[in-house]
């Protein structure tokens, strides 16, 4: 697949400051840039569910601290961020979600540069639709912060394909920045076909997902790719809609190349990520999980690996 600017593993530091304290997540950082890893992905309503005030902020605010503490680290990495689903009124979401309108997006972008200390991020992620903007005005604002050099670049997160390419379309007819990147959720088993997952406004990667980023050189990155330690330990099973004879077949299959390849289950899903042109975010909580998520860039899937793996699926 031909992309845009890929990124190997992205660290997710959604829990940085609520469910994983500051110098925890400190440790972690320092980790993953030790490791060779660059980009790290928050979004300005993480972790609103987990922090007591009710609002999101307190990832940011981490990294901002470790920012403010590790002079020229902000030279070495790379900051995406999103708006859209920060509540502006505490403990309640979604009736107060932050939507997609030009005020919202620049209101949002300043608030998330303030709590991490900078001047511009690397990547400004839509995190969902809002059908009650005007795409026209969403596309607009993006552009607008992206010629501001605020945002260096636009994406859409949990966009449907048609909505990204129509965003494209009215990019160019404004001729402002266009969403180059997608973020969705993807790993290696899948849900029962025609079954909602139960995680609210997690979206899918479909083919035409990966089809619209081959024919327009978009970057593509995953979510909830490791599935939250399913893989690796008995204590965390796949959620329900993952009961079917399909996830046994690929977990079988998961097992015997893993142990072809000396690796572990994760680094071999991230692998196989990899091989399909497709950047996995990895949330980590100890510096363990990002020295096995680091390696697994140096791992390399057989094309008879994949066709094994292919057909399981």
């Amino acid at each position: 697949m031909g992309r845009m600017n890929s990124t190997g593993i992205v660290l997710g530091t959604m829990d940085f400051g609520t469910r994983v304290a500051p110098d925890q997540a400190f440790a972690v950082l320092d980790a993953f840039v030790a490791g060779g890893g660059t980009w790290l992905d928050t979004a300005n309503c993480y972790s609103f569910w987990n922090d007591p005030a009710g609002v999101g902020g307190a990832s940011e605010r981490v990294i901002g601290a470790w920012l403010r503490a590790r002079p020229g680290a902000r030279d070495t990495v790379r900051i995406a961020t999103k708006v859209r689903q920060n509540p502006l009124v505490p403990h309640s979401w979604p009736a107060s979600a932050e939507g997609l309108s030009a005020r919202a997006i620049r209101d949002g972008l300043e608030e998330s540069l303030r709590r991490l200390g900078t001047d511009r991020v690397d990547l400004l992620w839509a995190h969902a639709e809002d059908r009650s903007v005007p795409l026209a005005e969403t596309v607009g604002a993006f552009g607008e912060l992206a010629a501001k050099g605020t945002a260096l670049r636009v994406g859409a997160a949990n966009h449907p394909a048609w909505r990204v390419e129509r965003a494209r379309a009215l990019a160019r007819e404004q001729d402002v920045e266009p969403w180059s990147a997608l973020q969705l959720r993807h790993s290696l088993v899948q849900p029962r076909p025609l079954t909602p997952v139960a995680e609210a406004g997690h979206r899918m990667l479909t083919p035409d997902d990966l089809d619209l980023a081959r024919t327009e050189g978009l970057a593509v990155w995953s979510y909830s790719s490791l599935m939250w330690g399913a893989y690796a330990r008995a204590d965390r099973p796949l959620p329900a809609t993952y009961d079917h004879p399909g996830t046994s077949r690929v977990l079988a299959v998961l097992d015997d190349v893993a142990a072809e390849l000396s690796a572990t289950r994760n680094q071999v899903v991230l692998a196989w990520l990899a091989r399909q042109g497709i950047d996995p975010i990895v949330g980590a909580s100890r510096t363990a999980h990002v020295e096995e998520a680091l390696a697994a860039d140096r791992l390399r899937l057989a094309d008879a690996h994949l066709a094994r793996i292919a057909e399981a699926r």
